[in-house]
């Protein structure tokens, strides 16, 4: 027997009743999946699939998220795939898809996140967790915006350099800069800009955050940095906080809230 379920691309998906053997190629979903208690049903893995650490250690690799080892993974007889629209290269889910059945996920905004631990959660009959779950998320987002009024300040959040890279206001981090409370200085642009040293200087924002993902800045960075623009505070931020959609989210309020606290 299939179930069917339907995806964030609005794509019909079909997947046997007893689906008991499934690949994750993003790493939130790996952790959600964990979280929904499907745990024991993940068969294959990205190799940036890392929380959480003691359970998925064991789990098969299955290559990156942009470089699948497809024969990996069918050699595991998966039942489902999940996959992600921006983090996953289409043509290599095309190419699953026409052995396994594949669920995409596409998340802009805290609600499309929200949607998507619906779906898979009805999708894996965990629905109870999904919707406790969900619950948990919405009141922590309502008591953090209740009580951390807008800062009013700008902010320039890299994710790489050399080139240097930062988000556009089409993306997730974009939104969760806007829940902390600040004015992303890139929300004109689109997906990952690169930028210039002097484009940085014209953008002059109050902040500029150097995430520990997908580039891992640290000290030195800062260092660089600071030489540059001595007009913005730098700040050292945890990338997975602000990018990693799914249960990680749930951690994300109380990090604002530390993070406000030294601003």
């Amino acid at each position: 027997m299939m179930s069917q379920s339907i995806d964030q691309l609005g794509r019909h998906v079909s997947v046997p009743v007893n689906n008991d053997r499934i690949i994750s190629c993003v790493p939130s979903l790996t952790e959600l999946l964990f979280d929904l208690g499907a745990g024991d049903r993940v068969v294959g893995r990205t190799k940036f699939c890392i929380h959480p650490a003691e359970k998925v250690k064991n789990v098969p690799l299955i290559g990156g998220t942009k470089n699948l080892n497809i024969e990996k993974i069918l050699s595991l007889n998966p039942t489902l795939i999940i996959g992600n629209k921006e983090e996953n290269v289409k043509e290599q889910i095309d190419k699953l898809e026409e052995e396994v059945p594949v669920w995409i996920s596409d998340i802009s905004t805290m609600s499309d996140n929200m949607d998507m631990i619906a779906l898979l959660s009805e999708l894996l009959g965990a629905q109870a967790i999904g919707k406790h779950m969900i619950a948990d998320m919405n009141e922590k987002k309502n008591r953090y915006e209740a009580h951390q009024p807008q800062m009013q300040k700008t902010v320039l959040y890299l994710i790489w350099h050399r080139p240097i890279m930062s988000v556009g206001g089409d993306t997730f981090i974009h939104h969760m800069l806007e829940i902390l409370g600040l004015e992303n200085v890139c929300k004109t642009y689109t997906r990952y800009p690169e930028l210039s040293i002097d484009d940085i200087k014209r953008l002059q924002p109050d902040y500029i955050f150097l995430s520990s993902e997908p580039f891992p800045f640290g000290q030195k960075h800062l260092s660089f940095f600071s030489a540059h623009f001595k007009d913005s505070k730098l700040m050292l931020v945890d990338g997975e906080l602000f990018s990693w959609y799914g249960s990680r989210i749930l951690r994300s309020f109380d990090y604002f809230e530390d993070l406000k606290s030294i601003m």
